[in-house]
């Protein structure tokens, strides 16, 4: 049974940090590419960031330079460090597992910075 469990989510004041993880099982998590996504309400879910199975990684514009995407494949996790937080980060936090045609999304944690 594929499962995907993301925690770490929050309030926190403008400037903070936070830490989401996002815990896999039921499949080869090596083998995906992870990545994650933010819905905020009465938008699309967009790409916030992406790490390949080769650990390269991509990040959209709106979080260059604040945010961190990694993983550990021995505890099939995958991390999203966020700093410098601000209120447009606000949002459902998704994460997602994708190999060729196959794609697994977690249940969201919610995010939301504001004072």
């Amino acid at each position: 049974q594929v499962q995907l469990v993301e925690s770490g989510g929050g309030l926190v004041q403008p400037g903070g940090s936070l830490r989401l993880s996002c815990a896999a099982s039921g499949f080869t998590f090596n083998n995906y590419h992870m990545s994650w996504h933010r819905q905020a309400p009465g938008k699309a879910r967009d790409l916030v960031a992406l790490i390949r199975s080769d650990n390269s990684v991509f990040y959209t514009d709106p979080v260059k330079g604040r945010f961190t995407i990694s993983r550990d494949n021995a505890k099939k996790t995958v991390y999203l460090e966020m700093n410098n937080l601000k209120p447009e980060d606000t949002a459902v936090y998704y994460c997602k597992a994708a190999f060729f045609l196959t794609n697994y999304w977690g249940q969201g944690t919610q995010v939301t910075v504001s004072s």
